[in-house]
């Protein structure tokens, strides 16, 4: 079954605008143009492009899914190994978001037990 760029957007729940944006990262090959109608897009590019998407929501880069798409057909212990460094790096910015939720509880403690109007603590630690 083919589709037309407007029906492949549709069916993913896409903008068009995304699909040519695929096409220019090499992330997915445009089809050819005919000399009459629409280019038609195959179900194998509706699947690459819904493994795009499934891959974004991991937190993937465009960069790492094409490294992804381009180990297709490679051992799975180099997948494995770029979705373990990916799942390190997600590790990582839990444990800086903590932080940041740790800093702004003690920035909105100072503020609620501030009895000055004319003094913000989070305001005097942003300038330091």
């Amino acid at each position: 079954m083919t589709r037309t760029i407007s029906k492949v957007a549709k069916a993913l729940a896409i903008n068009v605008e995304t699909v040519r944006f695929y096409e220019r990262r090499g992330l997915i090959a445009q089809p050819p143009k005919p000399e009459i109608g629409y280019r038609h897009y195959s179900d194998e590019t509706v699947s690459r492009i819904r493994f795009i998407k499934r891959a974004q929501e991991l937190g993937f880069t465009l960069d790492e899914i094409a490294n992804l798409l381009s180990l297709n057909d490679q051992p799975c212990s180099q997948v494995q190994d770029l979705a373990e460094h990916k799942l390190s790096a997600v590790r990582e910015k839990m444990a800086h978001l903590r932080r940041l939720e740790k800093a702004l509880k003690r920035l909105l403690a100072q503020c609620q037990e501030n009895d000055d109007a004319s003094y913000c603590p989070i305001i005097d630690s942003l300038q330091l």
